[in-house]
């Protein structure tokens, strides 16, 4: 459990990053790719946090 819990901590980590990044960029090109990016890991996060949550039930 303790490598899920590593995995979904760096998702977190890397979806902030992410988002400082867009927020700092100053092309719109590079502000929208990092900001797919931010939501895509998010989203791989939530999902991964679900499947925890879930598997930890049964």
């Amino acid at each position: 459990m303790k490598d899920y819990l590593a995995q979904l901590e760096k998702l977190r980590k890397d979806a902030a990053e992410c988002a400082l990044i867009r927020d700092l960029a100053t092309e719109p090109a590079k502000r929208e790719l990092f900001d797919r990016l931010a939501s895509h890991l998010t989203v791989l996060a939530d999902q991964v946090e679900t499947a925890m949550l879930e598997w930890s039930w049964t």
